[in-house]
């Protein structure tokens, strides 16, 4: 089967959880056989295919919707704000967690109606007809709904697209523009075979949103061959990997370790911090340092963010925590915890509930604090460390395997090119 991915890149300066999901989704199709393309939007990304361009390039992409949406924008703006230079630095400040003051974009990506948009999507469109029609076309996401139109009508290609952690962009919309969106994305959904999510949460979040859309689940894949080591490190280490950043807790998680580290109750204990981050999260970066400096001797910093080296990280961690702020459709890098053989410490919140099950310890206080008791009540009982950590293997094997999710997504893709 030819299957096309169109997927949103935020350039790989840290762990962007919808752009690894395309990627293990690719992977675990690649591995069964299949002849699959990634294609990239906005920024670059190792996650694309060798061999093809970045469509709606970010830079130029934005000069066009602030000042030649009705008119050509010309090629030599064009090709400067495309180049590799500039995109490159867009992908060093990229990250924003926030829509604001990004209105226009977002709605021309799911109404595809103005003029900066259907010059784009019609690059794009010619680039795929050179390269040879798709089975089916995946979108990463219903930020992208826009263009499966185009799609259907040029090339008569079924459309399934993906929807993981949408309203954590739409809902914060200034005034009136998240209601607008969502009923956008409705109308734009008829274009689309079929949707898919990553958990019964955010099925169950998204079609009290959109009733119309009732997505399959499909859970994250992981190649556990790639990723489990038996052998846990020398000294216990908690793991932190995700963005480096104050949406996702790393301020409460080191808040948590220097109490455990003060209590003295698990002895040579280690932090490991790594998933990258951008500008944007220096100064809270600062702060987290202010919060950690009396134990830094045990806190290791990966500096460097590098999207096919996560396994190696998991190997050097005991057990994962990720202590979200807002509620998450899935968090990946539990599935990926599990893969390794490692149990998680997470609040009881999103989908956490579901996607951790027996591999791990949810905790109600959300406080450092709460956190900090978690973590001691895994680390220093061995019984329930042992427990949690044959339970994640299961999980991993059962539920979260790439051959699971590579089986799961051809059935769909099948249902719909039928």
């Amino acid at each position: 089967m030819k299957i096309l991915i169109i997927s949103p890149s935020a350039g790989d300066s840290f762990y962007c959880g919808n752009c690894f999901r395309d990627s293990l989704q690719a992977s675990a199709l690649i591995r069964a056989g299949h002849d699959v393309t990634i294609m990239p939007l906005y920024l670059p990304t190792d996650h694309a295919t060798d061999g093809v361009p970045i469509f709606f390039p970010a830079v130029s992409y934005y000069i066009e919707q602030a000042m030649f949406r009705k008119g050509n924008i010309p090629q030599w703006i064009s090709r400067l704000a495309s180049s590799k230079m500039m995109l490159g630095l867009a992908a060093s400040m990229s990250g924003t967690t926030s829509a604001a003051g990004m209105e226009d974009m977002t709605m021309s990506m799911i109404t595809g109606e103005d003029g900066a948009f259907k010059r784009n999507v019609a690059d794009m469109i010619e680039w795929i007809k050179r390269e040879g029609r798709p089975d089916v076309v995946h979108l990463s996401s219903s930020l992208l709904i826009g263009i499966a139109t185009p799609l259907k009508e040029e090339l008569g290609v079924p459309v399934v697209c993906s929807l993981q952690d949408e309203e954590v962009w739409i809902d914060s919309l200034k005034g009136k523009w998240a209601d607008v969106a969502w009923e956008a994305i409705t109308q734009s959904a008829a274009a689309v075979d079929a949707f898919l999510t990553t958990s019964n949460y955010y099925k169950d979040l998204i079609t009290e949103k959109m009733p119309a859309l009732r997505p399959t689940v499909i859970y994250p894949g992981i190649n556990i061959n790639k990723y489990r080591k038996e052998a846990l490190p020398e000294n216990p280490t908690i793991g932190f990997f995700y963005r480096m950043n104050d949406l996702d807790g790393l301020d409460t998680l080191a808040e948590a370790f220097v109490m455990l580290k003060q209590r003295g109750t698990i002895p040579n204990l280690k932090l490991r911090i790594g998933g990258g981050n951008t500008e944007s999260d220096k100064k809270f970066l600062a702060r987290v340092n202010d919060i950690l400096r009396p134990v830094m001797e045990d806190v290791i910093f990966e500096q460097e963010y590098l999207p096919s080296a996560h396994h190696r990280f998991y190997r050097e961690v005991t057990v994962v925590s990720v202590p979200l702020r807002f509620d998450e459709g899935v968090g990946l890098y539990i599935c990926e915890s599990y893969a390794t053989g490692r149990p998680v410490v997470e609040p009881r919140r999103g989908s956490f509930p579901e996607i951790v099950g027996d591999g791990g310890i949810l905790y109600e206080d959300e406080s450092a604090a709460g956190l900090a008791e978690a973590l001691e009540k895994i680390l220093s009982n061995k019984a329930l460390y042992d427990k949690k950590r044959e339970a994640a293997q299961k999980m991993a094997e059962q539920r979260y395997s790439d051959e699971v999710c590579a089986k799961a997504l051809v059935e769909l893709y099948e249902k719909v090119i039928k």
